[in-house]
């Protein structure tokens, strides 16, 4: 990885020696730091609470900075806190004294912003967490994560006049594998937009083209349309486009065992050959990126 780390305790900043394209990479769901006291208090062993984990994705993208565009990547692990959901979503379920509002499917199937269950639904905690908390965890590890992104993508927009967000995941292979029509073959990446609402047809075109041309099979939208930081920060009318890009988990990884495959750095290789190809696609169409 080239460029200037920042470290906090929500985020790994890693940025360009230079910003040369209006491009910004997140991945909020990679972090791996699990405080003891949150271990102790699962019933969950170490590989199983890891499931929900995008294992391995900041490393996937963390050529980024190399192509001239910042990466942000999460270092509190999604089980603890997802950095991909309101502060707002907060579920009764998990925490005390929260009064339940109208019906949220997120937080019905237990993926509030403090979660109730990693992958499979199995339940992380034995009871519930106190308010106080849960607000905690909000106070320090979500809102510097959100207010470094927002800052970057309005950075990148003031000096180029647009901003591209990639934000960056990956999925359990049976998650796309059982949505595949009979005879084809499962998407490999699935790009999502919110069908159109975070990103212009363009901007989407492009991304969707360097995939392509790294030989990954392409989705749109399906079974992933974005969620909270694509809805959030996609503003095509503000020239601020947002793409959630989902990653076959079985493409680089041992799922089972949550470590990476032996050609692990063949796959990283064509990742980085897709933000190349995306970096100079916007480069090519925005004047100020080539000065």
């Amino acid at each position: 990885m080239t460029g200037l780390r920042t470290t906090t305790d929500s985020y790994h900043l890693t940025r360009p020696a230079e910003v040369s394209v209006p491009l910004v990479l997140s991945s909020p769901h990679s972090g791996q730091e699990y405080p003891a006291d949150f271990l102790a208090r699962s019933q969950l062993d170490r590989l199983a609470i890891r499931s929900s984990e995008d294992a391995f994705v900041d490393q996937l993208f963390g050529d980024a900075p190399a192509a001239g565009a910042p990466l942000l990547a999460a270092r509190v692990p999604r089980a603890f806190l997802d950095l991909n959901r309101s502060a707002e979503e907060l579920d009764p379920a998990v925490v005390e004294g929260i009064e339940r509002t109208s019906h949220n499917p997120r937080i019905s199937s237990g993926l509030g912003v403090v979660p109730r269950v990693v992958a499979g639904g199995r339940a992380i905690y034995s009871g519930k967490l106190s308010r106080v908390e849960a607000d905690w965890r909000i106070q320090r590890y979500w809102h510097p994560w959100h207010r470094m992104l927002h800052m970057l993508i309005e950075e990148t927009r003031a000096r180029f006049g647009q901003a591209v967000l990639l934000d960056c995941h990956s999925m359990p292979h049976e998650a796309i594998e059982v949505q595949a029509r009979a005879g084809s073959r499962p998407a490999e990446v699935v790009l999502g937009d919110r069908f159109g609402a975070s990103a212009g047809r363009d901007v989407m075109d492009r991304v969707e083209a360097a995939f392509v041309a790294a030989g990954l099979r392409v989705a749109r939208n399906s079974p992933f349309a974005g969620a909270y930081i694509t809805q959030t920060y996609g503003r095509p009318s503000r020239n601020v486009h947002a793409i959630q890009v989902e990653i076959d988990r079985a493409l680089y990884m041992d799922e089972a065992r949550i470590e990476p495959r032996a050609d692990f750095q063949l796959f990283r290789g064509r990742i980085s050959d897709v933000i190349a190809r995306i970096a100079g696609d916007l480069r090519q169409q925005n004047p100020l990126a080539a000065e």
